[in-house]
């Protein structure tokens, strides 16, 4: 009963505005993980309210990140249904040689820019913050596109992230993070099936 107790004790000090985000957070990244469209219009409005909770917590490359996801949302809602007529879904591609190229050099760059105009600002961590979103931009345009490796580097970032959002005390935000986690895991392993039956 204690148990009880202290988690809702916990649930209570939490804003129901964070609740909202992190519900639809989590449901967006799960419909997407088992490749159903209705996770862009969904994480439209998981998006929209953590541009307020990241505003709050001055994590401003966050927080400016959840502006790109808005864009890539549309986009992403848009191109998973062009789908081929002959397909139920749009198919599932693997990431190129010069993708994994750009990707990198992107992710440098933009780090350290970003995460030196950050520094002259009182945001929190500006150079992990700077590379989580780094790593965030390059990952959504590869959900967008459908391509099987975004999985990992979300494994990865919000890895990363989950200590991050510890340290600011939104505790609740980084629960969601590690259940991003295991949903990344769980959507990279669906769509490696779903790849292996278009090839088949």
């Amino acid at each position: 009963m204690q148990l009880l107790h202290t988690i809702h004790q916990w649930m209570m000090q939490q804003t129901l505005l964070e609740t909202i985000g992190v519900i639809t957070g989590l449901l967006c990244v799960y419909l997407a993980a088992k490749n159903n469209i209705w996770n862009w219009p969904i994480a439209i409005i998981s998006v929209g309210i953590y541009i307020f909770i990241f505003f709050d917590a001055r994590l401003y490359a966050d927080m400016g990140l959840q502006f790109y996801f808005m864009a890539m949302n549309f986009y992403g809602w848009y191109y998973w249904s062009r789908k081929p007529a002959t397909e139920n879904k749009a198919p599932v591609l693997l990431i190129t040689k010069k993708e994994v190229i750009f990707s990198v050099i992107a992710i440098i760059i933009f780090t350290y820019i970003l995460g030196s105009i950050l520094k002259l600002t009182p945001a929190s961590y500006p150079f992990i913050d700077s590379f989580c979103t780094a790593c965030s931009l390059i990952a959504q345009v590869l959900l967008a596109r459908k391509v099987l490796e975004n999985w990992l580097i979300w494994i990865f970032v919000d890895v990363i992230y989950v200590g991050v959002y510890i340290f600011k005390g939104l505790h609740l935000t980084a629960v969601m993070y590690a259940v991003f986690v295991a949903i990344a895991v769980l959507g990279y392993i669906d769509w490696k099936k779903d790849y292996k039956k278009q090839a088949a």
